[in-house]
Formats: C-alpha cells, sequence, structure tokens
C-alpha cells in the first residue's frame, strides 16, 4: 500500500494481509509482516501467557505451536488509526475460537514494529454487565421466593464450608479485593482472607502520614473508578474506607481475622489443601486454584546486625512503623532512603524527633508534581480525560510498550526531568544524598519494574535533606548496634531511641516457602523482574514480569500484586485464565520461562 495512504487504509491493510496468513496458517508470512525485530506481546488470547515475542523467528514459532488451537479471525479497525513521526498506531479487535479480543498496533514503513492481543472476554462466559446484566427484582408471585439479602446470607454461610470455593486468594488488600471483583463478575467461585480485621486495615494500621504517591487518576479499582471529587493524592484512611466500602458493594466473600496457616497441592485430586485459622476456628479449605496476593513484594528484609539484641531502645521494621507521634525528642535512625524511609523520616521529623536517614546506596528522586506533567500526565490525568483518555485505554497504551523498548521511551523523558530540575538535584547532591536515575538513565517505571525499590516521589521529604533538616549520612551502613547507638562502617557513633528498618522486602516467593514449602518457592522461583542485568534484576532476559499474573511451574498456583494500576489491569487476565479452567476450556500454555533465580 502506498505510504501515502490514510493510516487507517494502512493499518487495515496490514490487519488483512495478517488475517490473510493467520487463516491459511502460514506463520512464516505473518511473522514476514513484522519488523525484523519486531514485537507481539500478547495477554493470555494466544498463549494462556503474559509473554512477549522478539523478533520474526520467535513470533513464526509461537504462532506455529498455538495456530491450530487459537483460530484467529475477524480483524479489525476499532476506530480510525493516527499517525505521528512516521508511526502510525491503531485500536484493533479480534476473535479466536474461545475469546473476543482487543489490541494495539504500531506500524513504521508498512510492518509492525509492535502488537499487542489481549483477551477481553470468553466467548460463552461473558461478564453479567450492561445488556446482560441481571434483573436483580423476582417480579411475579413465589412462595419459596429469597430475597437479595436471603440469597447472600445462604451465600456467606456455606461458602467454605459446605460449598468449597473454587478459588482462593490469600491477601485482601487492593491487590485481592480488586481480583476477586473480576472473579465475582465471571461468577467464580472465591473466597478472600486475610488475617487483619476489615478490608483495608493494611492501610489504616500504617504510618498517619502515609498516603498514594501516584495520582487518582492511575489508581482506579476495577469497576468502580473514584468519584469526580475524590483526592488526587488519598489518604490511607480514606483509601482504606474505600476498600471496605468496595469489597461490601462488589459483594465479594471476604474472611478477615482468617489466617492461613499451610497449603498444599494434592495432585491425585488437582486440588489445594489449606489450613486456616478464622477467628479461631481451624477451618479446611480445597480450593481449586490458589492466588498468593499478598502485594507486590515478600516478607520483610530485617538485616541481622551485631549487638541488635543490645538495644534498650526500640526497633522495627518500617512495615510495623506505627508514625511519628512517641517520638518527639528521641533520636532516630532510619536505615534506607527509598519511599518508605523518606516519609517515615518526614514524619518524624514534623513530630519534633531528631531523625538521621542512613543511605547505603542511590536512590532515584523524581518529584510529584514532574512525575504528573512529564511522566503520567498524557495517560492518567485531568486533561487526559478531557483529550477523551479512558482509564482502560490508558492501561492498553501503556501494556502495549514492550519492556525491551520500554527504556527507549523514557530515557528522552528523564532527561528532560534532570534539566528541568536540575536546581533540586543540585541541592540534594551538595547535601551528599547519592542519585541515579537508573543504570541506563531511563527512571522512576523501569526501576520499579527491574527492581520494585530504589526510588523516592518526593511530596516533601527531598527539602529536609537538602535543608539538612533530616540528618543524611550516605555511603555507608551500620556496623554494630550498642544498647543506646549506632556505630557506621565510617565510624560514626549516632545516639539511637528508635532504629527503623527500611529495607525493603524479599521475594513474593518467600510467602510460598512460608505458607507452602520451599520445594515450591524454589519450583516457581523468583518474583518480579524480567532479567534485565540492571542493579538487582539479574539475567538472562526474560521480556515480562517473572511469574506475575501468569501460570507459574506449581500447577493451580497463582501470584497477583503489583502497584493499584497494575492490580487493576492484569487483574482481568488473571480472572479470565482462572475461569477458563473451571469451565474446562483447553488452555495450552505457551512459552512458559525457565527458573533462573530462586529469590
Amino acid at each position: 500500500m502506498p505510504p501515502t495512504s490514510p493510516p487507517s487504509a494502512q493499518a487495515q491493510h496490514w490487519l488483512d494481509q495478517l488475517n490473510q496468513a493467520l487463516q491459511h496458517r502460514d506463520p512464516a508470512a505473518a511473522a514476514a509482516l513484522f519488523e525484523p525485530q519486531g514485537f507481539w506481546r500478547d495477554l493470555v488470547t494466544f498463549t494462556w501467557n503474559i509473554k512477549t515475542l522478539e523478533g520474526r523467528e520467535a513470533i513464526q514459532a509461537m504462532l506455529t505451536a498455538t495456530l491450530a488451537q487459537v483460530q484467529p479471525s475477524n480483524w479489525r479497525l476499532e476506530e480510525e488509526a493516527t499517525e505521528n513521526d512516521g508511526v502510525i498506531e491503531a485500536w484493533i479487535c479480534f476473535d479466536t475460537a474461545v475469546a473476543h479480543g482487543r489490541g494495539h498496533l504500531r506500524l513504521r514503513q508498512g510492518q509492525a514494529w509492535t502488537l499487542l492481543t489481549t483477551m477481553v472476554e470468553l466467548k460463552d462466559f461473558p461478564e453479567k454487565r450492561n445488556a446482560q446484566r441481571p434483573r436483580g427484582a423476582e417480579h411475579g408471585i413465589n412462595r419459596q421466593r429469597q430475597t437479595w439479602q436471603e440469597k447472600r446470607q445462604q451465600e456467606e454461610a456455606q461458602l467454605g464450608y459446605e460449598q468449597q470455593p473454587y478459588c482462593l486468594v490469600i491477601g485482601g488488600g487492593q491487590g485481592g479485593i480488586g481480583l476477586g471483583a473480576r472473579l465475582r463478575q465471571l461468577e467464580v467461585p472465591t473466597l478472600i482472607i486475610d488475617k487483619l480485621e476489615k478490608p483495608g486495615d493494611a492501610w489504616r494500621r500504617r504510618y498517619k502520614s502515609l498516603c498514594l504517591h501516584d495520582p487518582v487518576w492511575y489508581d482506579h479499582m476495577p469497576y468502580l473508578p473514584f468519584p469526580d471529587h475524590w483526592p488526587v493524592f488519598a489518604p490511607k484512611d480514606k483509601v482504606g474506607d474505600w476498600l471496605e466500602m468496595y469489597t461490601k458493594v462488589m459483594e465479594l466473600n471476604y474472611w478477615g481475622s482468617t489466617e492461613c496457616i499451610s497449603a498444599h497441592y494434592d495432585e491425585q485430586a488437582a486440588e489445594w489443601v489449606v489450613q486456616v485459622n478464622r477467628a479461631g476456628e481451624p477451618l479446611t479449605l480445597r480450593p481449586k486454584q490458589l492466588v498468593l496476593a499478598t502485594g507486590m513484594s515478600g516478607i520483610a528484609n530485617i538485616p541481622d546486625i551485631r549487638g541488635q539484641d543490645s538495644f534498650v531502645g526500640e526497633q522495627h521494621h518500617s512495615s510495623q512503623h506505627p508514625g511519628g507521634e512517641a517520638y518527639g525528642g528521641k533520636h532516630v535512625v532510619v536505615l534506607g532512603a527509598n519511599n518508605s524511609a523518606h516519609d517515615i523520616c518526614a514524619a518524624l521529623w514534623e513530630h519534633g524527633a531528631d531523625v538521621t536517614m542512613i543511605q547505603r546506596s542511590s536512590t532515584h528522586i523524581i518529584k510529584s508534581d514532574t512525575l504528573m506533567e512529564k511522566v503520567l500526565g498524557g495517560l492518567y490525568s485531568e486533561a487526559a480525560v478531557q483529550n477523551g483518555m479512558t482509564t482502560y485505554k490508558a492501561d492498553l497504551t501503556f501494556a502495549s510498550i514492550p519492556f525491551k523498548v520500554m527504556p527507549e521511551f523514557h530515557i528522552p523523558i528523564y532527561k528532560e526531568v534532570a534539566k528541568q530540575d536540575a536546581d533540586f538535584y543540585q541541592s540534594l547532591e551538595e547535601a551528599g544524598f547519592m542519585l541515579d536515575f537508573g543504570d541506563d538513565g531511563s527512571g522512576l517505571f523501569m526501576k520499579y519494574l527491574r527492581r520494585a525499590s530504589g526510588y523516592y516521589i518526593d511530596v516533601g521529604a527531598s527539602e529536609l535533606i537538602a535543608s539538612g533538616d533530616i540528618k543524611l549520612k550516605s555511603r555507608t551502613t551500620i556496623e554494630q548496634i550498642l544498647p543506646h547507638s549506632v556505630i557506621l562502617t565510617d565510624g560514626t557513633e549516632l545516639p539511637a531511641d528508635l532504629i527503623v528498618y527500611a529495607t525493603g522486602y524479599g521475594s513474593m516467593n518467600g510467602w510460598a516457602a512460608r505458607i507452602i514449602s520451599q520445594e515450591v518457592a524454589d519450583k516457581v522461583g523468583k518474583c518480579w523482574g524480567m532479567g534485565s542485568a540492571t542493579s538487582k534484576d539479574p539475567g538472562p532476559w526474560e521480556g515480562e514480569l517473572r511469574n506475575m499474573w501468569k501460570p507459574t511451574h506449581q500447577p493451580a498456583l497463582w501470584f497477583h500484586g503489583g502497584n493499584l494500576h497494575q492490580s487493576r489491569h492484569y487483574s482481568q487476565y488473571l480472572a479470565l485464565q482462572i475461569k477458563a479452567r473451571m469451565e474446562g476450556i483447553a488452555t495450552p500454555v505457551y512459552g512458559m520461562e525457565d527458573v533462573n533465580h530462586l529469590s
């Protein structure tokens, strides 16, 4: 097709060629429609996996393995395509044998640079919404009528007792709750358990100054977006109340005050045997699918430091920090220099503590306003909403960029950030703070994807560090703890009444080790990171986040987590995978990665 043709005509022409190649079961012809190093990112539709194919050879191999089962067809534009700087972008729809799909296409000089394919719904099992919504009230005369409340009470009384859940979700934070909502709409009997009493308690129990550092447009839950008056950065207790309300409104089966004691997989019965304690009552649950929704992190990392047992003051991990109120006039040492460390130091300073931050390695800092303006604004902002951007389309746009090329998109942006806020960064460096923009200068989100640590979105603490109000000791760590002080590796002694270990968390498979077994934890391997061979993300390259929202090497075990944006978006694909298995749909998984790292 001539390059002067309208973008929509070029995009549809490419889709027609793809459709023809796939209908003729010609993987080589389909792969030839891509650039030699083009990308196809598939979220469940072709691979029953979350998988990025890089280059024609990988694309051809995937199609060779999957075409007969998938039977793709009906490739079409969803709306008019656009062109910018020689790149045509198009929103597309398609069908498979069992599902409807949606995706995104980028063309350069007639060939595909990137293709995203995502599963939207299973044809035979659509969500009961819009035109298919339930009637609710039952009109007519019926002596055996049950009200909505009676039905809910019966369901709540039976699930976990007379009826086993098909899916058990361990972890009742925003991730487990959002996934539970997706599964509820797909009519998958699901039980969510959490050792805290009420939904939202994980937020309520954290330090008082905690709030979302991401803006409201980035943080909506599935189905129920925050109202238009919701604050840009929601305080923790407001988030907690929202999660409690959401759980009730979405009619989720949620057991608070319930701790998972142990779990093992019964191979013969193809089900999990899970021992739980529900408010003192021991129970055995037998779900077919088990989801660990314990956040994107594992068990808290608490360093083993000489003299720890001799300390007469208080010491705790940042996840247990209650806030700064009780520490006015106290000497506090905070080990760590990422998000939690900054928040805790600032709150302690506000309450009159003498606080010192210990920075062991460099940290990426970006001002919250700059993040909004330069990084998130095009997709997640009020201006984006006014320009017609929806949360769903923003999520798909983000997902359409393969992780391999994502740094190319981010590096120029963070060069602008460094230039715009040069005085801010200079003031931090003059205070001795060690700064970075990631190993390759790609900034916040890539660092988050690679290692889930090493950054701070500045909402005020950086100014306190630059001014010296929060004291800083960098390029050092705690070598020894004495009864009333700490000794640093540079020989400095700091008085201490409180030590806060803002030292992060292990991999999520640490929870699998604790709940199931070390054998299963090693079988599935490390969660998170993608093998970028950057700091704390060792290779080899895997192309997608390890183990997240997709099949693992342990049958019927899934990991669900991430920030609110990721939990919202990827819960759709995890829920569809679980629903397909419940309904007996064939789900041959293509391209599962080897386990390269255990933790």
